[in-house]
């Protein structure tokens, strides 16, 4: 699902840290070595057909490298 975030992330929490990234491996591979963290957050999305909604997104960040993968995990 394409989407793009509208205005700031809220209420971020850090989900997992380190080894307790199940892929860990993965994102060191593709973007280097790291301090690697789960984390989750509330925003506006503006999905692909327009609509503006309300949601939780997770993505990984790491120190140096910056926030990378967002994924929708529910529309609130």
């Amino acid at each position: 699902m394409t989407f793009e975030i509208v205005g700031e992330i809220l209420d971020i929490e850090t989900i997992a840290t380190g080894s307790g990234i199940r892929e860990i491996a993965r994102l060191r591979k593709v973007y280097g070595r790291g301090r690697w963290r789960k984390r989750k957050g509330i925003c506006r999305i503006r999905l692909a057909d327009g609509q503006i909604q309300l949601a939780e997104i997770h993505w990984y960040e790491a120190a140096g490298i910056g926030r990378r993968e967002y994924k929708i995990k529910h529309l609130l």
